[in-house]
């Protein structure tokens, strides 16, 4: 089947949940935000979220770091 993952056709098996893309694209799902249709779907039904003919997916990775906002005195 045909989904639309971050803007790009992409074809997946007919069986395919979130967890399974996923690992397909060798993605940890701790490590992102996953949102099917403009819902964010909760990490702990990735796996139970089975995604359909032309879904439209977005996956968004979380980016650690950055500097301190204040000087040290």
């Amino acid at each position: 089947m045909r989904i639309v993952l971050n803007g790009e056709s992409r074809d997946v098996p007919e069986a395919c949940s979130v967890a399974s893309l996923l690992a397909e694209l060798q993605i940890r799902g701790d490590r992102v935000a996953v949102e099917v249709n403009l819902n964010i779907v909760d990490r702990r039904t990735f796996e139970g979220t089975a995604l359909r003919e032309g879904d439209r997916v977005e996956v968004i990775g979380f980016i650690g770091g950055g500097e301190e906002l204040h000087e040290r005195r």
